[in-house]
């Protein structure tokens, strides 16, 4: 198996992810993408059976909204990420249905 250099798989990620760079040395850093990681899997790749990784991809969007926005964290004191903002969101819909366009 060739070594792939991670510049050269990251074009191959999903759709809205974005690269990050972590600082070198620093546990807690990736503390948080092991815990993201560990919930990611226990309550979405792994809580259903997915037919298509079109399917699981769409539902990843929605996921990750009600991650961010409204799936209560503990180290939030119950609220989600998104509670902290200082202004707000505005732009997050309730339901978890997508709209037709």
């Amino acid at each position: 198996m060739a070594f792939t250099h991670r510049a050269e798989a990251f074009p191959r990620a999903p759709p809205g992810s974005r690269h990050q760079r972590m600082t070198p040395c620093t546990p807690r850093h990736n503390g948080k993408v092991e815990r993201y990681d560990r919930i990611i899997s226990e309550e979405f790749l792994y809580a259903r059976t997915w037919t298509s990784e079109d399917q699981r991809r769409d539902a990843l969007g929605v996921w990750n909204i009600h991650y961010t926005y409204h799936r209560p964290h503990t180290s939030s004191g119950n609220q989600p990420p998104a509670a902290r903002l200082r202004d707000g969101v505005t732009n997050v819909l309730t339901s978890y249905t997508q709209s037709a366009t």
